[in-house]
């Protein structure tokens, strides 16, 4: 039995989501994620996750949605997916030997119900030479990542330290989530022997 649709298409989520046994379905939401004018990212990273839960609670047939967003923040800018090669390599280049911020907010509805919560997690970065970013980037795992990077992948040998979440900047943040779905009325624990 389905316990929770997921509003992503991101392999990632549901990699973390189906770890900690949870039994869902997948309907990806599309919408808008302009940043709107004087938004800031922790505004902009909550009403995203809301708008993607809440585009897809009506298709979910009573069952509670669950939907999350993740920015990357340096220098008070968000750095979305890289555009290209250009932009990506920018990116590993502002990250290099320096901190930046990684927040994720998760949001559950159901019904006109819906609730979020959210994790921001410091990673610190290596010293990133160019012809190491460029190797990476011709890996292809960069393309379709939030500050054009992966922890959990290759993009992890360039992070020295972090604190906060780690499954936050991998893209679900898994004590937060397990908090929002019990508080709908989820049973965690069900598939899991409990």
């Amino acid at each position: 039995m389905v316990q929770v649709v997921l509003a992503s298409s991101s392999p990632r989520r549901a990699e973390l989501l189906a770890a900690i046994g949870i039994r869902f379905t997948v309907m990806p939401a599309s919408i808008d994620e302009t940043v709107r004018s004087g938004e800031s990212p922790v505004a902009l990273v909550d009403r995203l996750a809301r708008e993607k839960a809440g585009a897809v609670v009506r298709r979910a047939g009573g069952v509670p949605v669950l939907a999350a967003d993740t920015i990357v923040v340096v220098d008070d800018e968000v750095l979305g997916k890289p555009r290209d090669q250009d932009d990506g390599m920018a990116m590993l280049a502002r990250l290099s030997d320096r901190v930046h911020e990684v927040i994720t907010a998760v949001a559950v509805a159901s019904g006109d119900r819906t609730e979020s919560r959210r994790t921001l997690t410091r990673v610190r970065f290596r010293v990133v030479d160019r012809a190491e970013a460029m190797a990476y980037w011709q890996t292809g795992e960069p393309r379709d990542k939030a500050g054009g990077y992966g922890i959990q992948g290759i993009g992890g040998i360039f992070v020295t330290h972090i604190e906060g979440s780690y499954s936050g900047v991998v893209g679900l943040p898994i004590a937060e989530t397990d908090g929002l779905l019990r508080a709908f009325g989820v049973n965690t624990w069900r598939y899991r022997g409990g």
